[in-house]
């Protein structure tokens, strides 16, 4: 697991700015940057320091994807796309076409299949096996928990499917996820933390603890950061 562990106690700036530097290295070396946000309250802040920060981007040439969302309609309070638009989108002018949302409101199975659908084509047109992310975004629940991928769901088998509806018993509800083969495909993933709240459970899940499927977060050939709020 490791990776590289960043603490700060300035943690929406310093997060804000390591997505930006990121954008702009991506689009220097191919002229695209592909992010996949998380949802939360964590990401919050850092989001509309995105947008504060990043107004100059070309946003036309950056896609934004959903790591997870929730089985709500896009303008519930629950949605993962509301606060993105809410803290990102709106604030930074970003165009329509440049962001790809989960859909959330229709049958679980057949928006989780419409996702990976989408992401296969764009893999395809750029000549890819699989779609490859530039940065994914990540966050840490209490059960150790990180996208859609809760303990003991099924989702944490799939070896084939990138994206899947999830049913998690304890929540009694769908969650549509991104799956640990497209996750760790990324050149990139970073969680966002707020490490006061969980210190113990974040060491356990950097140290590899196997019984959190956060633990199960190892790009392959990408980099992993933790961004730790203090």
């Amino acid at each position: 697991m490791a990776g590289d562990v960043i603490r700060t106690k300035d943690f929406a700036a310093d997060a804000a700015n390591f997505i930006v530097d990121l954008a702009h290295k991506a689009l220097a070396e191919r002229h695209e940057f592909r992010i996949a946000l998380s949802g939360g309250n964590t990401p919050r802040p850092v989001y509309s320091e995105v947008a504060r920060i990043g107004r100059d981007l070309p946003w036309e040439r950056i896609l934004i994807t959903f790591g997870d969302e929730r089985c709500v309609p896009p303008n519930d309070a629950q949605s993962n796309f509301r606060m993105a638009r809410e803290t990102l989108f709106v604030a930074a002018n970003v165009p329509e076409k440049s962001i790809m949302r989960m859909r959330g409101e229709i049958d679980p199975q057949i928006a989780a299949q419409q996702y990976q659908d989408d992401l296969d084509l764009l893999a395809t047109q750029h000549g890819e096996q699989m779609y490859r992310h530039d940065l994914i975004l990540l966050g840490l629940g209490d059960d150790g928990h990180t996208a859609s991928l809760f303990p003991e769901s099924a989702a944490l088998n799939e070896a084939a499917q990138r994206v899947v509806a999830n049913f998690v018993s304890k929540l009694n509800a769908w969650r549509l996820t991104f799956t640990f083969p497209l996750i760790n495909h990324a050149r990139h993933v970073c969680f966002l933390v707020n490490a006061t709240k969980q210190s113990k459970l974040v060491n356990r899940v950097i140290n590899g603890d196997p019984q959190f499927p956060a633990s199960r977060v190892n790009p392959t050939a990408g980099t992993l950061t933790w961004m730790l709020g203090e």
